[in-house]
């Protein structure tokens, strides 16, 4: 048998086994009394689901980490990408190992599925030859994660953008009302995490790095850090100056809160003004096309079922 029939048995063999263990949980599910006694079984020493889940990871981690070393590069790179991901929500100190592991997992694999899945001598992108395009399959595999990683970090860093100016002004309200800064930052977090969970964490590991005995200097530069937002690397640099000055908390906030408001607007304006010129192309190699068919479609087999005959003499 050809290599090609052993994938399509173990393929047909993995659909039928999950299908039946589907099927087994939708027969066999517990009432609710067994249900709610499991939703209740990680606080019972022993029976700890989260336990489970740890060791699935660090077996993962395990069998990540001799791959990894395939892709690793400096340390400082390494040092580099831990910032990336902090900038991304990923704090684990296992997320070097997973990414690196997957630049080097992809690298392989994806030669390797169209090495089993397509014939090699049709394997050729522009011209350059079946081996040229295994590598660039290579190449994409391996810088696929870079692009992954960079997407993650721009839409948390707009998320965090798009919801900072309205945490500044929640700040301004709690220290008017009497709050100190530390605590204005937490109750802003509190009530962050419905509009914005990320702005939320990251102002809560604030007010956490406060409790544990840090400065409020530190504090507040690690949350530029974590952030990657030139506006907020802005807004703790005039907080910093406003500490060391003494001048009032709540009239800087307040211009601070103006002036990113202000920004805010200025990239929506930006953003629309954008949104005709992106437009142009779908609409000209999409759109109109379509609507000239339509439109003109019938006229044109009309005309050519009157033109042509009398053109031809017929």
């Amino acid at each position: 048998m050809a290599l090609t029939n052993y994938l399509y048995l173990a393929l047909i063999f993995i659909a039928v086994a999950t299908a039946s263990y589907g099927i087994g949980l939708l027969i066999g599910r517990p009432g609710s009394v067994r249900h709610r006694l499991r939703d209740v079984e990680p606080s019972v020493p022993g029976t700890d689901k989260g336990a489970a889940g740890a060791r699935w990871r660090d077996a993962a981690l395990r069998a990540a980490k001799p791959i990894s070393r395939l892709a690793a590069t400096s340390e400082a790179e390494t040092t580099q990408l831990r910032t990336r991901f902090m900038q991304a929500g990923f704090r684990h100190a296992s997320a070097p190992v997973i990414y690196f592991a997957a630049k080097a997992a992809l690298a392989v694999f994806l030669p390797l599925a169209a090495v089993m899945f397509v014939d090699l001598k049709t394997l050729d992108v522009l011209g350059l030859g079946p081996i040229a395009s295994l590598l660039g399959l290579a190449a994409i595999g391996y810088y696929l994660p870079n692009g992954v990683l960079a997407r993650l970090v721009a839409h948390r860093r707009r998320e965090l953008f798009e919801s900072f100016p309205d945490a500044v002004d929640l700040i301004i309200v709690c220290v008017e009302a009497g709050l100190s800064l530390d605590m204005a930052i937490a109750r802003a977090a509190q009530e962050m995490e419905l509009r914005s969970p990320a702005l939320a964490e990251e102002l809560k590991l604030v007010g956490v790095e406060l409790r544990i005995g840090a400065t409020r200097e530190r504090a507040l530069r690690n949350l530029a850090t974590r952030s990657g937002v030139e506006e907020m690397s802005s807004f703790v640099a005039m907080m910093l100056q406003a500490d060391r000055f003494g001048t009032s908390i709540a009239d800087s906030l307040r211009v601070q809160a103006d002036a990113l408001r202000t920004r805010r607007r200025l990239r929506a304006e930006e953003a629309a003004a954008k949104l005709p010129v992106k437009l142009l192309f779908p609409l000209v190699f999409c759109i109109f096309p379509s609507l000239l068919l339509v439109l003109l479609g019938p006229a044109m087999i009309q005309v050519a079922r009157v033109l042509f005959p009398m053109m031809t003499g017929n």
